[in-house]
């Protein structure tokens, strides 16, 4: 009975039945989960763009470098702490602050596991869930925005004011992406709870063809793709990891909202970022990789998904989202703020609504006949086809001459001296100009010039 009970997935009556002592465990595994995953985080993006760049990385400190973060922590943390004059003294000290809370605050709705048993005590491996947990995600990641507007603003100065600036617009921007690419999952799934979501997923969609049924695979990372791609997208603008750290761009920007941040506060911004990668790395674990749930071929053992192997598979899944983004850091290129923004809303926008109407338009002939379904999806197919091929093209404007761009100089501009202007040489130039006449030299019947 125990087993069968451990083999099931928790549901939202599983929760707020745990003694006190039981959740502050599970509050402190959560945020020392952040913290541990952030120390070890930094020390992996540091090895594996090293070996990227064909160079060792970190590898002094500790075995394989291990405690070379910690040594850095420790560094950062001894470092003069600057204030600058003209900041407004409260704010700048708690910016940093609401950057990390709210990322470590997004982890207490992420599953770690099915229900297990502790001391005794059976119980969900997870924080606490509600029936709009997803919502609670999108809350804590748009409370981040504050912590990195209020640090540019606080600190009284140009260059974080506008680094604070470009962070607000491309954060909304891309929340705008992120919280679009989610209502797919809602509407597959019919639950915004985290742990509704990964049981969905673990029941494979089953396909009628020829009369004999066929299991598919039942991550959304599959069966959405175009949102589990849009989705992505929009963390790694979320979370300002390059190609899209214009918040942080060094060469345009010095360092962005946290120019003026020094010592401990400096280290919470790089804290708040990785805590921020991890967390959302393990949010899209859980709306679309199937949470904690083994993938297979692991799943054709009996126990995979039972007691507490699936936290092996969940660390995994998150461990492979984080490589990637170190991945995305050391091929990828900066982008720049123009063609940042426009890809979010001219490109991830648009294809997000589509996607959605022909989701919703799926989703509502799902009870008709197979013919009718058919007819129905050849039909829709065949008109967005249609609609592809004679969208108008946008035409190149014609480049205007020379002689047209100077008439259109308006009026009072700077004289414009001729295109076909001789500059005569400078009367104090000596120049000798002297011919040189061929040289005959005699050598007998054989002479030649030369």
């Amino acid at each position: 009975m125990n087993a069968v009970y451990l083999a099931q997935d928790p549901t939202l009556a599983d929760f707020g039945k745990d003694p006190w002592w039981l959740v502050l465990i599970k509050v402190l595994f959560a945020f020392v989960f952040g913290l541990l995953a952030t120390l070890l985080g930094v020390w992996f993006e540091r090895r594996v763009v090293g070996y990227m760049q064909v160079r060792p990385g970190p590898n002094q400190v500790g075995p394989f470098g291990l405690l070379q973060t910690l040594a850095d922590g420790l560094k950062m943390a001894f470092k003069e702490d600057i204030l600058p004059k003209a900041a407004d003294k409260v704010v700048y000290f708690f910016a940093p602050v609401i950057s990390v809370v709210c990322a470590v605050t997004a982890l207490s709705v992420i599953p770690f596991g099915p229900m297990v048993s502790i001391f005794g005590h059976r119980t969900p491996l997870q924080v606490t869930d509600v029936p709009v947990a997803v919502l609670v995600l999108l809350a804590c990641s748009s409370l981040a925005v504050y912590g990195i507007v209020l640090g540019g603003w606080a600190s009284g100065s140009t260059y974080p004011l506008l680094g604070g600036l470009r962070s607000s617009a491309q954060m909304i921007s891309y929340e705008v992406a992120m919280g679009l690419s989610i209502v797919a999952v809602f509407m597959t799934a019919g639950t915004m709870s985290t742990s509704g979501i990964v049981a969905a997923q673990g029941d494979a969609t089953r396909f009628t063809v020829a009369g004999v049924e066929v299991p598919a695979p039942g991550w959304y990372a599959i069966l959405l793709l175009p949102s589990f791609i849009i989705f992505f997208i929009a963390t790694v603008g979320e979370t300002n990891r390059a190609p899209f750290d214009l918040p942080e761009a060094e060469s345009e920007l010095v360092a962005g909202f946290m120019t003026e941040y020094s010592s401990l506060k400096f280290a919470l911004f790089m804290l708040s970022e990785y805590v921020a990668m991890v967390t959302m790395s393990a949010v899209t674990t859980t709306l679309f990789l199937g949470g904690w749930r083994a993938p297979w071929p692991i799943t054709l053992w009996a126990d995979a998904n039972t007691g507490w192997w699936p936290m092996l598979w969940f660390f995994g899944k998150v461990l492979a989202l984080v490589f990637v983004f170190v991945w995305l850091r050391g091929t990828l290129p900066r982008l720049r703020y123009d063609q940042f923004m426009r890809f979010g809303w001219k490109v991830l926008l648009p294809i997000n609504l589509v996607w959605i109407l022909v989701l919703a338009g799926l989703r509502s002939i799902e009870g008709w006949q197979t013919r009718d379904r058919l007819l129905a999806t050849g039909l829709g197919a065949g008109v967005l086809l249609l609609v592809t091929l004679l969208w108008p093209s946008r035409k190149k404007e014609p480049q205007p001459t020379l002689q047209e761009q100077v008439n259109s100089r308006p009026h009072g501009s700077f004289p414009l001296p001729p295109m076909d202007l001789q500059v005569p040489p400078s009367p104090r130039t000596k120049r000798v100009v002297a011919e040189r006449e061929p040289a005959n030299i005699a050598a007998g019947s054989d002479s030649r010039e030369v």
